[in-house]
């Protein structure tokens, strides 16, 4: 006879079956994962940082690239200091980048190895200026963003030392420049270079909107899959804009430099990292170097 509760155990148990599937298929694999915006915001992080102490114990080596600005804008605000933007990127004097340095290198990164911590894991905390690890050059264009940086090179053996010894690495996105200074990284873009240079399976990009979106019948839906060349024409013609520009931007150059998938995920589903790893479906968005 079959009843409702035996129907709901056969359920479990499929998933539980798919679930172990693509856990050992991911098993020794690197996957680096960007997380930014409010970190240290009572309930900001959701299951992140429990799915991250999860994937290390089921094999997959999880690496965590993370920035801070909500949290560095309200540090220069306490401080009186004007925070000014341009092209989503923030103008770093040697003042505020003193602060973006406190709070990424400090309070950001700390509080994330400590909440790993109490989940169960084991987090090393890092700036892109331990042991040259982003090393960085000033970023050049037609306006001077004073001490924002680009990577220009990775030590990524330094990464995979702590990852094999049974840690998660956590990165602030902070680069060495090349006269010793300190350089303000734009997060997702270090991590797109970052998987390129440790030649992860997957880049996966957290954020605090579900992932691509795109108006239908004036409705926001979400983008489920894309290809380089379609990204690529939703910046052009706008409807990729503002923040999500150098997440998208993050996730092609990724691919371009050999990374097989990159993903947009929103941080709001619990336990998302999972989601997106041991699943079929996954959520969020994929991009790929595929055509259609």
């Amino acid at each position: 006879m079959i009843t409702p509760s035996s129907i709901d155990l056969a359920t479990e148990a499929r998933l539980i079956a798919a679930g172990v599937r693509y856990a050992a298929a991911w098993r020794g694999k690197t996957v680096v994962i960007k997380y930014g915006g409010s970190v240290l915001d009572a309930g900001a992080a959701g299951t992140v940082v429990e799915d991250l102490v999860l994937l290390k114990g089921a094999g997959v080596n999880p690496v965590l690239v993370h920035g801070g600005g909500p949290e560095i804008t309200r540090m220069l605000d306490r401080v009186g200091k004007e925070t000014r933007f341009i092209g989503g990127l923030r103008v770093t004097d040697e003042e505020t980048m003193e602060i973006v340095e406190m709070v990424l290198a400090g309070r950001a990164n700390k509080g994330l190895v400590t909440m790993i911590g109490a989940a169960g894991g084991s987090g090393v905390g890092l700036s892109g200026k331990d042991a040259g690890l982003l090393r960085a050059r000033r970023l050049q264009g037609p306006v001077d963003l004073g001490l924002v940086g680009e990577v220009v090179e990775i030590r990524a053996d330094i990464v995979k030392i702590i990852s094999d010894a049974g840690h998660v690495p956590v990165i602030a996105s902070i680069g060495l420049g090349e006269a010793g200074e300190s350089l303000n990284l734009n997060a997702d873009h270090a991590a797109g270079a970052l998987a390129a240079a440790m030649g992860a399976s997957k880049l996966i990009i957290l954020t605090d909107v579900p992932g691509v979106m795109r108006a239908v019948d004036g409705a926001a839906r979400l983008v489920s899959s894309l290809t380089v060349d379609e990204a690529q024409r939703l910046i052009a013609d706008g409807t990729i804009s503002r923040g999500m520009i150098p997440k998208v931007e993050a996730c092609l150059m990724a691919l371009a430099r050999g990374v097989p998938s990159a993903h947009i995920i929103g941080t709001e589903a619990p336990h998302a990292l999972l989601l997106e790893l041991f699943t079929e479906e996954g959520i969020g968005t994929m991009i790929t170097g595929g055509v259609r």
